[in-house]
């Protein structure tokens, strides 16, 4: 059946809008970090799916980080292994990273793989131990003792944060027409495995491909202001400004710091975006509203971007 004149006049326009975002960001890469409500949702899933093969289909290079806290959660539990916690970080015991490494290099790598190649993709999943492409040391915590005078350093285990990128593997897979999915797991220099924060493995990931845009999903609709308002276009230094007043606080903030890293090391924009939202990366990459909050010190970005709260 035929499109009726409205339906297929908003089509057109759709595609109008895109265009220039098209041509704008082909050959460029973007790196997603994939978690949230869009990792659980079977309906949000399958359009995540089909937007990184979309991206790829014209010519843009999608490399995916992904999460998997609530599923490594779920199997401790059914193996009656005690999950504990330390500045929000989990406490990773050797049993407990032979679990993290079965579920973020097994099932969940293998379940966005197996996704993005039947919405028609080529994906390829990894974990950041593959070719030695993260390189990891040890994460040392500390926190305030009780009489807050002195702090102490506190061992969460085979927990790390990235020493070093090695993008040869990941570079070889993008220019054969792969989509890579990578499993946020570095390896030490003495070849041990560690479990690294996703967010932290994108953002290092843009920086050293030279990403055009950091994307994180997220299950809020954006950086907001104290009056709940969503900030769609920010510099760095008003993200500073906001982080100092307090606007800023709690569980966002490492997030936003790694994507003010990114930036501050040659990735043109971070996007906090709602994963909730279906096909939330091609909205917020194709089109002038976006659905989240973007970052960048770019001028003539910020210029086309609405700069009052939405």
């Amino acid at each position: 059946m035929p499109l009726d004149r409205k339906t297929a006049l908003n089509f057109v326009n759709v595609l109008h809008e895109a265009l220039p975002y098209l041509q704008k960001f082909q050959g460029a890469t973007v790196v997603i970090k994939y978690g949230g409500n869009a990792m659980v949702d079977d309906v949000l899933k399958a359009s995540f799916a089909r937007d990184i093969v979309l991206l790829k289909t014209v010519g843009i290079n999608p490399v995916v980080v992904h999460g998997g806290g609530p599923q490594i959660g779920e199997l401790l539990t059914k193996l009656n292994i005690e999950s504990k916690f330390v500045n929000g970080m989990r406490v990773t015991t050797s049993e407990t990273m032979d679990v993290v490494e079965m579920v973020l290099g097994g099932l969940v790598n293998k379940d966005i793989v197996n996704l993005i190649n039947q919405a028609g993709g080529k994906a390829f999943g990894i974990t950041g131990k593959d070719g030695h492409t993260i390189q990891a040391r040890k994460l040392k915590v500390t926190r305030k003792t009780p009489d807050l005078d002195t702090s102490e350093i506190i061992d969460i285990g085979h927990v790390g944060e990235v020493d070093k990128v090695d993008t040869r593997l990941i570079e070889l897979m993008t220019e054969g027409g792969y989509i890579p999915v990578v499993a946020p797991i570095g390896v030490g220099k003495d070849g041990a495995s560690y479990n690294i924060n996703a967010d932290l493995v994108a953002g290092k990931l843009a920086e050293v491909l030279g990403a055009e845009k950091l994307i994180l999903l997220t299950n809020i609709s954006g950086l907001q202001n104290k009056e709940g308002q969503v900030l769609t276009g920010l510099s760095t230094e008003q993200v500073d400004a906001l982080i100092a007043d307090g606007t800023i606080y709690g569980g966002m903030l490492p997030k936003i710091q790694c994507a003010l890293e990114a930036i501050h090391n040659g990735v043109t924009s971070a996007h906090i975006i709602d994963g909730r939202v279906a096909h939330a990366t091609l909205l917020e990459i194709f089109s002038n509203e976006g659905v989240g909050t973007l970052i960048t010190n770019d001028a003539d970005i910020l210029d086309q971007t609405q700069m009052e709260p939405s």
